[in-house]
């Protein structure tokens, strides 16, 4: 991946001790790309006073120390951005195009998914189609998010796509699979949640 992928890219502070990469706007395969390229790039050559990247959806976080850049050359923030623009300056590590697969069990419906006629109804489809168009193509994990260890992942077929629910759940079972805004997650542990439920794994 060059360096021109990266012409949008901005570099925004949040707060005293961050610096936010934004590199999209929108989920999706190759902005995912970009991310986890960016995160390998800044890890290979870590910044000084960096003491985190963390890669998201669309950005990667810098997480550093403002005591560790020098009195009298700017704001610690604007040093570091110095340094990040230099460093998007050059072409991105290549990151294997091809992942592992992996296939997770699911029961579809009742119990398990108790959103999932609705989501069906919404999108103008089948049971058997909606389950169909979420079972049967692979998604890109793009992160890990909301809690420790929930996957979230895409992109799903544009024929899938609904929002959140109008009223959160107060409680969504451990392995509920769920589905919002064109992205795919599992719940890994028991907690409220407003996204649609339409399956069931016994994998955590």
């Amino acid at each position: 991946m060059n360096a021109a992928a990266l012409r949008d890219a901005r570099i925004e502070p949040v707060g005293d001790r961050c610096l936010l990469i934004r590199l999209g706007e929108q989920a999706g395969v190759e902005i995912s790309r970009a991310v986890h390229a960016v995160t390998a790039l800044l890890i290979a050559n870590r910044p000084p006073g960096v003491i985190d990247v963390v890669p998201a959806f669309t950005t990667v976080a810098v997480h550093f120390q403002p005591t560790a850049f020098p009195k009298g050359a700017g704001l610690p923030s604007a040093q570091l951005t110095r340094h990040l623009e230099a460093l998007l300056a050059r072409d991105l590590p290549a990151l294997p195009t091809e992942g592992r697969a992996i296939e997770i069990p699911a029961c579809y419906g009742g119990e398990f998914g108790p959103d999932l006629e609705d989501v069906a109804r919404h999108c103008g489809l089948s049971v058997d189609e909606t389950i169909a168009l979420h079972s049967g193509a692979p998604l890109t994990l793009y992160a890990f998010f909301f809690s420790p260890g929930n996957p979230f992942a895409g992109p799903l077929d544009p024929r899938l796509q609904i929002g959140r629910r109008s009223s959160p759940r107060t409680r969504v079972e451990a392995g509920s699979v769920a589905i919002a805004n064109g992205l795919s997650s599992i719940y890994q542990d028991a907690s409220p949640g407003g996204w649609n439920v339409i399956a069931r794994t016994p994998w955590n």
